[in-house]
């Protein structure tokens, strides 16, 4: 499965770097060069070194704000990161950490905190003291239930659980009031509950699950913008969905879907309507149509 990820972690990865200034911050990839410049040394990457370890010396350049040790062979995370008082950005994607110590949360200033494709079942209660974080990154790991100590962090903007085995989410996520974008996708979902999800919310990604119905909590999201529930077992949608006042773009794309409800024509932003996949009548589609003139449709 991790393998179907390692385009994401990618992404990710440019993303981060395009949030770097190349020339006021320049990425330095080895311990020694770093120690020896006279300027303080802001970002380091060990990519792909093939390290058993984090360098030890790497506690001496107290300025560092950003640290890369992706697609390495760490197996746990080392003290030393956690002298790092003033990291921002730490990235430990594609390795082998099994657990994350108590000590992360000394890491007050860190904003995005990324270990995708590593071998995690829990995530530490300590990870609620991030209490700057905007955004964490937990895909293709081994976590069964959704990390309660996230709901313990109302700076929150993103959330990424893609490839796991969680099974439900916890009703506790309502209190990260700043959520923005929120990928469960390919976990073990199959029903959603009574679950209240933040009233930012603007991306929610649920593809690849096994969800038989969509609550009405859901359709309550009047800021969502992107909602993707392909690759689930939905045979309906409640007329409720006229709720999602500002969504740009369904996907409901491999369903079980004969109809949808005429209250769609309501969704006035709606662009793109995604249907692939569903057994419906050549009639229900030229409704939908005639329902949603301006909407690109796909069946």
């Amino acid at each position: 499965m991790k393998k179907l990820f390692l385009l994401i972690v990618a992404l990710f990865i440019s993303k981060i770097n395009a949030q770097i200034d190349p020339v006021k911050y320049p990425t330095y990839t080895g311990i020694d060069d770093a120690l020896q410049s006279k300027a303080p040394v802001y970002s380091i990457s060990f990519r792909d070194k093939g390290l058993f370890n984090v360098p030890p010396d790497i506690k001496k350049l107290d300025a560092l704000f950003f640290l890369n040790m992706m697609g390495n062979k760490l197996e746990k995370m080392d003290m030393e990161i956690f002298q790092l008082k003033e990291l921002e950005i730490l990235n430990v994607n594609q390795n082998s950490i099994k657990y994350i110590p108590d000590e992360i949360g000394e890491l007050k200033k860190l904003k995005t905190f990324s270990m995708n494709m590593n071998n995690l079942t829990s995530i530490n209660p300590n990870v609620s003291k991030l209490q700057n974080l905007k955004a964490i990154h937990l895909d293709a790991n081994n976590l069964s239930v959704f990390p309660e100590a996230l709901a313990q962090i109302p700076a929150l903007e993103e959330i990424n659980l893609q490839g796991n085995q969680i099974s439900f989410i916890t009703e506790n996520i309502t209190r990260i009031k700043n959520l923005k974008f929120l990928n469960l996708s390919a976990n073990q979902i199959n029903d959603l509950g009574n679950v209240e999800f933040p009233e930012n919310l603007k991306y929610l990604e649920l593809q690849e699950n096994t969800i038989t119905s969509v609550s009405d909590q859901l359709f309550r999201l009047k800021k969502l913008e992107f909602l993707n529930v392909s690759q689930n077992s939905l045979k309906e949608i409640s007329s409720k969905i006229k709720g999602l006042k500002n969504i740009i773009s369904l996907n409901l794309a491999h369903n079980k879907l004969t109809d949808l409800p005429e209250e769609i024509k309501e969704l006035k932003k709606l662009k793109t309507l995604i249907l692939t996949g569903n057994p419906m009548e050549k009639s229900k589609i030229g409704k939908l149509k005639a329902l949603l003139p301006d909407t690109q449709i796909y069946f």
